[in-house]
């Protein structure tokens, strides 16, 4: 596996081009000052020493060196060897709503944020359990597979917005089942999901895809995020509105997330603004059967910054080397000069 330990120093490539275009633009100043003082045909033996290839070369030199070194400072690895990790823990997919619904701001700043800290919270209090990620509205996506990297987790929890799904609506069921198919082989009866929603669903069977869930032995918890009493739902600077012009309120449906948590053996936890309930999810979590979670990382990763930075330092060696105008030593080798059609050197 090859990876750049510190990839960030990637960024200063970026410099190479800014570096080109300031030297071809040094290099037609340099043009127009001096065709101000002579034509152009006459400039090679005003200045005979003068030597165009030669800092071109140089240039390309100079910028091959310095992006070889950058390279070198994000220490480019290779994995030298795969183990097998084994983990106590509980395998987790996080069904997210991420319908307008849950724009609805009944809670600070909205439900949908409020869920993406309370999911930032979660990933910290995890250790040996593995974690995915699903967003649905309309339809349901994978948008992190099972992993133990609780960064990218978080990471991923963090992006999540209502643009990641092209149709609207609140499918529960397709969510469910979605997240039912996509744990990993070997941790039958250690499956949990933690559906998060307002309850409002619109689209399927919700309570098929729960009995199906449980058949498999997969618990559901639901956290019902919202209040019974509603809030309107704000995109940008307007409220939605029904097709009579009315404002829409969209109200927790607890119900729904009740009997889906009751179902599978799980359970079902009302939101607030001080507290999402996901620390009594873990701990309930914690109850659930840990089986032994195996997976295989790379590991004694060997460095390879040397390579890059020994070309780079070669290729800064020899642009120092060659001289900026000819030499006679290098004339008689005949390397940078170009002839004319009668074949002698210009």
């Amino acid at each position: 596996m090859f990876r750049f330990a510190t990839p960030g120093y990637l960024f200063l490539l970026l410099l190479l081009p800014l570096l080109a275009g300031l030297y071809v633009y040094a290099v037609r100043s340099r043009r127009r000052a001096l065709e101000r003082f002579a034509d152009e045909a006459v400039l090679p033996g005003l200045m005979p020493e003068a030597s165009p290839v030669r800092l071109r070369l140089k240039f390309v030199l100079l910028c091959l060196g310095l992006g070889f070194i950058i390279l070198a400072l994000a220490r480019p690895q290779f994995g030298s060897k795969l183990r097998e990790v084994t983990r106590q823990g509980v395998e987790i997919m996080l069904a997210v709503d991420v319908s307008n619904s849950m724009l609805a701001q009944d809670f600070e700043p909205s439900r949908l944020e409020r869920t993406k800290f309370a999911i930032d919270r979660l990933a910290e209090k995890l250790h040996e359990d593995r974690i995915g990620l699903i967003v649905f509205a309309g339809d349901a996506y994978v948008q992190l597979p099972i992993t133990s990297d609780y960064v990218t987790a978080r990471n991923f929890a963090r992006n999540i917005s209502p643009d990641m799904v092209s149709r609207q609506g609140t499918a529960l069921g397709a969510a469910i089942e979605l997240a039912s198919g996509s744990f990993s082989s070997g941790s039958e009866g250690s499956r949990v999901i933690i559906l998060i929603s307002d309850g409002e669903n619109h689209e399927d069977d919700a309570m098929a895809a729960a009995e199906a869930a449980a058949r498999q032995g997969i618990k559901i918890y639901t956290i019902g995020i919202g209040t019974p009493e509603g809030a309107p739902i704000r995109i940008g600077g307007d409220f939605i509105k029904d097709e009579e012009g009315k404002m829409v309120v969209s109200k927790l449906d607890e119900q729904t997330l009740e009997q889906i948590a009751l179902t599978t053996g799980g359970g079902y936890i009302r939101a607030t603004n001080r507290s999402l309930g996901l620390d009594e999810i873990v701990q309930k979590i914690g109850e659930v059967e840990k089986k032994q979670l195996t997976e295989s990382i790379f590991e004694d990763f060997s460095e390879q910054y040397q390579y890059p930075l020994a070309v780079g330092l070669a290729l800064l060696l020899l642009d120092f080397l060659i001289p900026e105008r000819r030499s006679r030593l290098l004339d008689r080798l005949n390397i940078f000069r170009k002839k004319n059609d009668s074949g002698d050197p210009v």
